[in-house]
C-alpha cells in the first residue's frame, strides 16, 4: 500500500482549498442591465460626513460606501465609485454613465419617474452658523434677510426655497441664498465670514459641530426618506434584494450603528417606490 508524501499531501490540500476559495460567484445581473458587464458602477460625492467622504489617506469611507460595496457583494459584482458633485448626476444616470446614484438622495414624487428608487434610510435638514456667532436662530423663518450658503441641485435646496418662498409670502424679507457645489464649501465659507448660516442634512451639521467648527441652531426640519437609485430597472430589483438579505444578516443595522445615521421607519421589506421611468 503507497503512502503519500505528508508534505506532498498538505501541498495538493492547500492548492485544492485556495481553488475553491477562489472561484468567483456568477453576477446575479445580467450584463445587458449593466453600463459594465459584472460592474456596479456607482456616482457618489464624498463630500458629506458620516454619510460618504474622503479620509486623510484620500480613501472613500462613509455609510453609503459600505452600503453601496455590501450590495455588490450580494449581487456578486464588482463595486466601482465615480466621484462627481450633485448636479450633473441624474441626467448622468439617464445617459446611461453609470448604473446607480448612491450619494442618499432624498425620494420625491417627481424623481421616483425619472429613476428607480430605493428608500433604504431617513435624513432631514439643519441650521448652523460658526460657533462664535452672535446670529441666534431658533426657527426657519429667523433666516429672512439673511445670507445662507446651501448645496446646489439638492432636496434640501429645494426645500429651503420653498419655505423662503412661503416667508415671502408671508411679508418676510426674502433669505439670500448662495449655492456651493458641496458642503465644505458652504462651511469654509461660513468660516471666511462670507455667509451668517448654512443648511445641510443633520448628520453632517453634527459631523462639524463635534469638529468645532460649526453650531447646529435647528434641527430634522423636513424629515424624509433617502434613497439608493438605479437608471436599470432588474438592478434596482437585485438591489432591494440585497439590501433585505443585508437586513437579515444585520449587516444593516451594523452599519447604521457605526455611522449613527438614521434608519427607514419601516425595514420590513425593502422595494423600490414609485413608478419609475416609462419603459421607452
Amino acid at each position: 500500500m503507497h503512502i503519500p508524501n505528508p508534505v506532498l499531501a498538505l501541498f495538493i490540500g492547500a492548492v485544492f482549498c485556495a481553488s475553491a476559495m477562489a472561484q468567483p460567484c456568477t453576477p446575479k445581473i445580467s450584463a445587458e442591465h449593466l453600463v459594465s458587464a459584472g460592474k456596479l458602477q456607482m456616482s457618489i460625492n464624498p463630500t458629506l460626513p458620516p454619510q460618504q467622504f474622503v479620509d486623510e489617506k484620500g480613501e472613500l469611507q462613509g455609510l453609503n460606501v459600505e452600503l453601496g460595496k455590501a450590495i455588490a457583494a450580494k449581487l456578486c459584482l464588482e463595486p466601482v465609485f465615480m466621484r462627481m458633485d450633485m448636479p450633473p448626476m441624474i441626467p448622468a444616470l439617464q445617459a446611461g454613465r453609470f448604473d446607480m446614484i448612491n450619494t442618499g438622495m432624498f425620494w420625491t414624487e417627481e424623481r421616483s419617474k425619472l429613476m428607480f428608487m430605493i428608500p433604504y434610510g431617513q435624513q432631514a435638514m439643519s441650521v448652523y452658523t460658526v460657533p462664535t456667532s452672535p446670529f441666534k436662530i431658533t426657527k426657519f423663518d429667523d433666516l429672512a434677510g439673511h445670507v445662507v450658503g446651501i448645496e446646489t441641485g439638492t432636496y434640501q435646496e429645494r426645500k429651503s426655497r420653498e419655505f423662503n418662498a412661503d416667508m415671502v409670502a408671508r411679508g418676510l424679507k426674502t433669505i439670500d441664498f448662495r449655492t456651493f457645489a458641496t458642503a465644505s464649501e458652504t462651511t469654509a465659507a461660513l468660516r471666511a465670514g462670507q455667509l451668517e448660516a448654512g443648511i445641510n442634512i443633520d448628520e453632517t451639521a453634527i459631523t462639524f459641530a463635534e469638529r468645532g467648527i460649526a453650531k447646529v441652531w435647528l434641527s430634522g426640519i423636513n424629515g424624509t426618506d433617502i434613497t439608493v437609485t438605479y437608471r436599470d430597472k432588474t438592478t434596482a430589483l437585485g438591489a432591494a434584494a440585497a439590501l433585505n438579505e443585508l437586513k437579515a444578516e444585520g449587516t444593516y443595522d451594523k452599519l447604521f450603528d457605526k455611522f449613527r445615521m438614521t434608519r427607514l421607519k419601516d425595514t420590513t421589506n425593502f422595494a423600490i417606490r414609485g413608478s419609475g421611468p416609462a419603459p421607452k
